[in-house]
């Protein structure tokens, strides 16, 4: 007889699921803060349907989306799980995981019990008319985010998952390695790879901001990769050289510019200060690159600090193309440059069950490094989403120990 409880890093039977787990919860009445909002608890191991499977979490990732959840804004997360039939009173952060399979629906056939997995974060329903057609999931109606649409994310000892979200684990990976990399470096695939005829191919130009972070580090990789030329924005040399190393052609620190944000309009003086500001980034493209060539595809995240400069320098016929909002929501496009040079604004969102596997084979071919930065443990969640949420993180993807040990792989029983 199997015990209801299992303490962090005490590994079941495999296949034995007990009753409880321990999990890192968002509830509505604490939204805040994520190093208040996210606390540990135990709560029941929820049961799994035809279709799913019971992951247990050796490591997590940390992205952007548990701090939003852990905020409550732009959405409060319950709310939007109460669509699925899920719980409402509270939410287990978490949309990146690398585990190993311990209960599979009775129509799964991708995995099977015992199976080392990485999960990534697209969910859609299963019936969805729109997916049955053999249409792009990731514009499903029903398409949402494992771990913030949803409420089983992966900071868990347990995360409920859709079977066909389980990809096999690179077996020279540790937990942690496996686990930070696969929301961060799929949504980057489908952004440089996803929307024809703007893909990365040999020679073009990409802008990658925030290229030391966890999303575009990945994404130097991804351009270098397919022979494009990858130019950087970070925050210091230290960071714009760890970009180098990764494949970035050069480096721009945009400590050295300060027009950012939402610009003054157009018939403003203060416009022209920005207009200046905005020419000498284009500048500094072209000096990285030792020619006045301009980005085919500007790959932003960071939205309303960014989105003005990305639209300028984009060259003509190319694509700005955007995934998040980290400084801010309200972004200003000037249609003049969109229009007059024929430029495309593309918003790109998580990546479908193909682009996922895509990115996950180049890691298990060893054409990607996972660019894991930090690992902290279990009782530091909430303390590195605050950090990531206010900016302080170092470089590369961060990952959090759920049940793995440091630096293992772990002998499972």
């Amino acid at each position: 007889m199997g015990k209801d409880l299992y303490e962090l890093g005490e590994i079941p039977p495999i296949g034995e699921v007990p009753r409880q787990m321990h999990a890192q919860l968002v509830r509505p009445d604490r939204y805040g803060d994520p190093e208040k909002a996210i606390q540990s608890e135990v709560i029941d191991v929820p049961e799994i349907g035809p279709h799913e499977a019971l992951v247990m979490v050796m490591a997590a990732g940390v992205n952007f989306n548990n701090v939003w959840a852990a905020r409550g804004v732009p959405v409060d997360v319950t709310k939007t799980q109460a669509r699925w039939g899920e719980p409402t009173d509270f939410h287990i952060v978490g949309s990146d995981a690398s585990g190993v399979v311990y209960a599979v629906g009775e129509q799964v056939t991708n995995v099977q019990v015992g199976d080392r997995v990485v999960v990534h974060a697209g969910q859609w329903d299963h019936d969805d008319p729109w997916v049955t057609a053999g249409k792009d999931p990731g514009l499903a109606g029903s398409f949402r985010v494992w771990g913030y649409d949803t409420c089983w994310g992966s900071f868990a000892q347990f995360c409920k998952v859709q079977a066909h979200q389980c990809l096999p684990k690179a077996n020279f990976l540790t937990w942690e390695e496996a686990a930070a990399p696969t929301l961060t470096g799929a949504t980057a695939y489908r952004m440089l790879f996803g929307w024809p005829p703007h893909t990365v191919q040999p020679g073009d130009v990409v802008l990658v901001w925030g290229a030391s972070g966890g999303l575009g580090s990945l994404a130097v990789q991804l351009v270098a990769d397919a022979g494009g030329r990858p130019v950087a924005v970070v925050s210091s040399d230290q960071k714009g050289e760890y970009a180098k190393e990764l494949g970035a052609v050069g480096y721009i620190n945009r400590k050295d510019f300060s027009h950012w944000g939402v610009p003054p309009k157009w018939d403003a003086p203060e416009w022209k200060d920005w207009f200046a500001g905005a020419k000498s980034f284009g500048k500094a493209i072209w000096d990285v690159l030792g020619e006045k060539t301009s980005p085919r595809i500007v790959f932003d995240h960071p939205g309303e600090d960014t989105i003005p400069t990305s639209i300028f320098v984009a060259d003509r016929g190319g694509m700005v193309v955007i995934c998040a909002g980290t400084s801010g929501f309200d972004t200003m496009v000037d249609v003049r440059y969109l229009w007059f040079m024929q430029k495309r604004y593309q918003g790109s969102h998580l990546f479908n069950d193909e682009q996922a596997a895509a990115f996950n084979q180049m890691v298990i071919d060893g054409k990607v490094q996972t660019t894991l930065g930090t690992v902290y443990p279990y009782e530091q969640s909430g303390h590195v989403h605050q950090l990531m949420g206010d900016g302080e993180l170092p470089e590369g993807n961060v990952g959090v120990l759920i049940n793995a040990p440091k630096e293992g792989l772990l002998d499972l029983p």
